[in-house]
């Protein structure tokens, strides 16, 4: 199968791999696909978030909730 893109498409798929974050090109169309097929589940997303905050509960990094929100209205009472 071939694809075109456009030059804009491609430019910045060209972009991302010099800038490491892709190893080549197929790669980054194949996280594209694979973004399009994540599309069909809405949270996909949030997923890997809510793996990582399991994981810091599990390794005791948590914050309590009380000390959260002082640290919001702290920051409210900053604010301009």
């Amino acid at each position: 199968m071939q694809i075109r893109l456009t030059k804009e498409h491609e430019d910045w798929l060209r972009a991302q791999v010099a800038a490491g974050r892709f190893a080549s090109l197929d790669d980054a169309i194949a996280e594209a696909v694979a973004g399009l097929r994540g599309d069909d589940d809405e949270l996909a997303w949030a997923r890997p978030l809510v793996a990582e905050g399991l994981a810091e509960l599990d390794a005791g990094k948590a914050i309590p909730a009380e000390e959260v929100f002082a640290r919001i209205e702290a920051r409210l009472r900053q604010a301009p």
